[in-house]
């Protein structure tokens, strides 16, 4: 029997602790769901489900489902800046720029610092602008959302960033001819796996869960559109929200899973070695010493 380790709460507290938490995360969505499951004549059943889904009551939901492809187009805007234009930017800075880290630690904080409405009062002769060149579709509400995921995407980029020794694994690539694109994809990129899995669902969850700037900017978006559905219908609403909670808990226990597969997969064939590599920034195990080594 192994000693318990000290600091480290016993499998009991800890199952307490976990079945105290899951509660507060379970207790509200039964409610909902069983909000959702009353009948107008009394009882429980899916009536609210079957008119939801019923292609007779399309138009009478047509704001809700085109405020949900909108939230999830605007989702896929927002993910694509924070990989094509953040994550370079971040990795740049960190590699050839680190007087600049602090600046951008800084710049990066504006956003959660600033409150939202004071953030559309600057945003709105921006997208006058924008509306004259562009139009006023509501893709361009994605350029706002990019500023909005900033902070959150940061940091969960520069901790893996930090973590896994970036500037010595670039050199080293650099020094074997790569380009900085490749560095950037083939060396960066892997390391920092969890990192950019972590930004793509913070990404997705904030995008989705806006409501102050799609609402005075005039953009329909998902929240947007619960709480015009919900003056009507608030069943309807009641369902589509326990359906987005559903799957962004869905979308973060399969990131944790894939990530926690991953570590053992490579801890159980490649022993401490392959443990090592599994982990940036985790130092590389010694290589083995042959018997022609020992002899001598």
């Amino acid at each position: 029997m192994s000693a318990r380790v000290p600091g480290r709460p016993s499998p009991v507290a800890a199952r307490i602790v976990v079945a105290v938490v899951g509660g507060l995360f379970l207790i509200p969505l039964v409610a909902m769901l069983e909000f959702t499951l009353r009948q107008t004549a009394g009882g429980y059943g899916l009536e609210h489900w079957a008119a939801l889904f019923d292609p007779e009551n399309a138009r009478r939901y047509r704001t809700l489902f085109q405020g949900i492809g909108n939230s999830f187009a605007l989702a896929a805007i927002a993910l694509a800046i924070v990989l094509v234009l953040f994550f370079p930017t971040i990795v740049l800075v960190h590699l050839r720029f680190p007087r600049l880290e602090r600046a951008l630690d800084l710049l990066t904080v504006l956003p959660i610092a600033i409150p939202a409405i004071v953030l559309v009062v600057g945003f709105a002769p921006v997208y006058r602008v924008i509306g004259q060149l562009f139009g006023s579709g509501v893709w361009t509400l994605g350029l706002a959302y990019g500023v909005l995921v900033l902070p959150f995407a940061y940091r969960a980029i520069v901790a893996d960033l930090q973590g896994m020794d970036a500037r010595t694994r670039a050199e080293a690539a650099r020094s074997l001819g790569a380009g900085w694109g490749t560095v950037l994809v083939r060396v960066i990129a892997p390391g920092v796996r969890r990192g950019l899995l972590a930004a793509s669902l913070l990404t997705i969850a904030i995008v989705l869960g806006e409501f102050t700037v799609s609402s005075l900017l005039n953009r329909t978006t998902l929240q947007v559109a619960l709480l015009q559905v919900s003056k009507s219908d608030p069943f309807a609403a009641v369902i589509v929200s326990l359906l987005s909670l559903i799957g962004a808990f869905a979308v973060l226990l399969a990131v944790s899973s894939t990530g926690s597969a991953t570590r053992r997969r490579a801890r159980r064939v490649g022993g401490p070695v392959a443990g090592a590599l599994a982990a940036p920034g985790a130092p590389a195990a010694p290589a083995p010493v042959s018997a022609t080594a020992k002899e001598s």
